[in-house]
Parts: C-alpha cells; structure tokens; sequence
C-alpha cells in the first residue's frame, strides 16, 4: 500500500481564506443568512470568497449551519400553465389568518402578488373576509399599477370572497381576466402560498398574537416593505422582488456575472465548469390541473 502524505489539492482553500469567510458569517450583518442569501449579496458588493458549498462545508466545521435553513421551494409539476414573460401580466392572491389575543377570533391579511417579479403590489389586513373587502385592494393595486383592461389574469383558490358576486363583478368591470384553483386544493395556488410561509417564518413573526388590527396591519406593512425590497429571493437568482419587477435585476445579475468571470480567471483551478448561472429568467410559470377533460387548450398566455 502507498505510504505518505497525498498532495495538498491546487483548488485548496488557503488559512487566511477561511478566517476571512468565517468572519464573513460570524458577522452580524450575515449571522443569520444562509449562503445561499450571503454569495449574492458579497456578489453585489463586487466580492467573491467561495461558492455556497465552500461555506456550508466551513459552517458544518463550526457547527453553525442548524439555523440557516435553506428557503429553496420544491418544484411543482400539473398540466395547464399559465404565463408571465414580465410584470403586472399575471397575479396571484389569497387570504391567511392573523391570530388575535381574543380566542377564536383572527385578523385576516389579504394579499396580491405579481408572479413574474413576486412583488407584493397589494396587501391589507382586515377583521372578516369579504368580496367587498377583496373587490376595493384588487382596485386599489390595478390603479397604482396602472394596470389597463385585459391585461392581468387573477388567480385565485375558491374561496367564497373569490368567487362571490361582488367580486366578480368588480374583476368585470376593471377588465381582470379572473382564474381558480380547483376546488379544496391549495397546491395549485403555490406561489401565495409560499408567501405565506414566507410571512409566518420570518424571525421577527410574533410569538404572541396581534392585540389590535392596528397592530397586525403595522407588522404587515414591515414586511411587505422587507419582502419588497430588501429579501433576495430564491426563485429569482436571489435578487429583490422590487428590482426584478422594475427590471433592475438585469444590471445586478450582469454585475455579480462580471465578479464571478474575475473570480474565475484568477484561481481558473478552483472551476471545473462554467461559472453560475446568474442570467435572469425570461418567464414564469403557474401550472394548474384541468378542470376536465374536456379543458380546451393546454396552454394560456398572461399577456
């Protein structure tokens, strides 16, 4: 058997390379980011000191990578689709609850989501779900968005403030093209879903329930405004929903392509392929199952 030491790896962090990542997520600004949030943002500030395995590997070393989950989003696959190939072509809303300190009764946040940018472009928290309630946010988000007759698609599960008269009415008038879920089943509505699950599993989500509406509606504007416009989002190449639905993703995801190409022609052994992918996606996707067989169409553009 071959005695001696094997040869140190040419790709092989250096000691003074590792303090400086590990300083890197020790600080308070990334403490409690996992790399896939931190890569990006060192990206941005034209800094590149490792790919996201070099620093989930250096985490595992310290023991500090049990509380930076990962906020990837399993793939969904169904049949219909619906499209987006840029902004305010076609959203998604939902209703979830918002506990209160008085037992039984909850506060209910309504919200609207452009699916092409997942910018939040409407949302209000309100005490009883109501087609009134849902007919003047949808209102409200298509006169800020300056949206025009038969440009949006609205979908939507099957709940009654969805599908009430009033609320169809409204969609009507405004010339929102209205879509569902089918009934009972949450999964085809999983892009306001995952913004929910967003929402209730942020750090600064209240242990104890909302006293008042006025409380809940200030910790919903807090979010909308960190969701916004300050959370790389993972299905976005970790840009922030403000700049993909503003087109400013394209100069930032060409910036960190520029930092990697640098990176990359300065330690070319540290690669063993292509530098990552940071070139923007060009659509969108809803996927929904078919009402029946008899569906037409398999395809429908948000246009």
């Amino acid at each position: 058997m071959r005695k001696g030491s094997r040869a140190v790896p040419g790709n092989k962090l250096s000691d003074d390379e590792k303090i400086q990542i590990k300083s890197v997520l020790e600080s308070p600004e990334f403490a409690d980011s996992n790399p896939n949030q931190i890569v990006p943002k060192l990206a941005d500030q034209g800094i590149y000191l490792g790919s996201e395995s070099t620093m989930y590997k250096i985490l595992r070393e310290l023991k500090m990578n049990k509380h930076r989950q990962s906020s990837l989003s399993a793939k969904r696959l169904t049949p219909e689709e619906l499209i987006a190939n840029g902004p305010n072509q076609l959203w998604s809303w939902d209703i979830t609850y918002l506990p209160s300190t008085v037992r039984g009764r909850f506060f209910y946040l309504y919200m609207v989501m452009d699916l092409y940018s997942r910018k939040a472009v409407a949302c209000q928290v309100y005490e009883y779900e109501s087609g009134e309630l849902a007919s003047a946010l949808i209102t409200d988000a298509c006169i800020r968005e300056k949206i025009s007759k038969k440009q949006i698609i609205l979908h939507s599960d099957n709940g009654s403030p969805m599908k009430s008269a009033t609320m169809l009415a409204k969609l009507q008038d405004l010339g929102v093209m209205p879509s569902f879920s089918r009934p009972s089943v949450s999964n085809d509505n999983p892009f306001s879903e995952s913004l929910f699950r967003t929402l209730k599993y942020r750090p600064e989500y209240p242990e104890k329930p909302f006293e008042t509406i006025f409380d809940a509606r200030d910790w919903a504007n807090r979010f909308i405004y960190w969701y916004n416009k300050e959370h790389l989002h993972s299905g976005l190449r970790f840009v922030t929903p403000e700049a993909r639905h503003t087109g400013r993703d394209i100069e930032i995801l060409a910036k960190r392509r520029d930092v990697y190409l640098k990176a990359q022609s300065k330690h070319p052994e540290r690669w063993s392929g292509h530098i990552r992918n940071w070139n923007p996606d060009t659509e969108v996707i809803l996927k929904k199952f078919k009402r029946s067989q008899k569906s037409s169409g398999n395809r429908k553009k948000a246009a």
